[in-house]
């Protein structure tokens, strides 16, 4: 018999990696984004306003709510809107369908960017910060457990860490771009801590999350189990170029360029995500342990940072980004 699934946010880069995985196990594969999708049945919809997206929704066996602002340069009531509203609308659209498991993507910045141990486990509290962006994480989580607590939905949570591989905007297309431009530098004269995790990695440990009855009700952190420094990771892109590098500044210089660069976006009425927030999330001296996804669910990262990184070039040049 085939096993349902319902994806918001479907065409984006999680979503679209979490649909494509379904499918190819068997999944009936349905969700919702901006624009509609026929062939993909992907109908359009606002997440957070109620409507007809709502009830496509209705029977999956399992829910997997994707869709989110994911920028350090956007602003707080939007954020808040797509990020923790459009997550109540997501769990109302779930309780309505009677629908199985609800999966929500939340991120490991829900334990701010600042003030957590290395290692921190999903016993450290949240801690909101001011950053609209690791706010809403913080409060979308809150939304979803208290659903879970009342009964409206069965609920888990993944906390994925960086993300890269292809159609990463963040950690693989913008930095690639940026290095290209000659306009990309590292703070803490790149000794800051990123902890990737490949995508395939991040959707086994999505799919566990899923089926198994011990993920109910719970939290999960989710990366490919080691750290490295900013300057090893993003020194595979400048490989792939060819290009000497990274780049790498004092924290304190790279916060004054780019509080610069921030206030000249805003007076032209844009914004950057080359700005002081990004800059101290790539400063990070912390990582974070995956040993309960490892324990509870059985998560294996598969995919080492080599291979990843092979993966991605051959993505990259298939795109003609590099």
């Amino acid at each position: 018999m085939s096993r349902s699934a319902f994806i918001t946010g479907a065409s984006g880069f999680i979503g679209r990696a979490v649909a494509e995985r379904l499918r190819a196990e068997g999944w009936d594969v349905r969700g919702v984004d901006v624009e509609a999708d026929e062939p993909r049945a992907v109908v359009a919809g606002d997440v957070t306003e109620p409507g007809s997206w709502q009830r496509a929704a209705a029977g999956a066996d399992l829910f997997v709510h994707t869709a989110a602002v994911v920028s350090n340069a956007v602003d707080a009531e939007t954020t808040w809107r797509v990020n923790v509203l459009g997550t109540r609308r997501a769990v109302e659209a779930a309780h309505a369908g009677a629908g199985g498991r609800f999966v929500h993507f939340s991120s490991v910045r829900a334990f701010s960017d600042r003030h957590y141990p290395d290692g921190a486990d999903e016993t450290w509290p949240l801690r909101a910060d001011g950053n609209p962006y690791v706010d809403a994480k913080v409060a979308s989580e809150q939304v979803v457990l208290q659903a879970h607590a009342a009964g409206e939905i069965v609920a888990t949570i993944v906390r994925p860490a960086d993300v890269y591989g292809p159609g990463s905007r963040p950690w693989t297309i913008l930095p690639v771009a940026a290095i290209k431009a000659g306009s990309f530098a590292l703070p803490a004269m790149g000794k800051g801590v990123f902890t990737p995790v490949y995508v395939d990695n991040l959707i086994d440990a999505v799919l566990l999350a899923a089926i198994k009855p011990e993920g109910a009700g719970e939290v999960f952190t989710v990366s490919d189990g080691r750290t490295v420094t900013t300057r090893e990771f993003f020194g595979f892109y400048y490989r792939m170029l060819d290009r000497k590098g990274p780049v790498v500044l004092p924290t304190s210089v790279a916060l004054g360029l780019t509080t610069i660069g921030a206030t000249l976006a805003r007076l032209r009425g844009a914004s950057t995500e080359r700005n002081p927030t990004t800059v101290r999330y790539l400063a990070r001296t912390g990582g974070y342990s995956i040993d309960k996804a490892q324990r509870v669910l059985g998560y294996q990262p598969r995919v080492d940072l080599t291979e990843g990184m092979r993966r991605t070039e051959d993505w990259l040049r298939s795109e003609r980004l590099i």
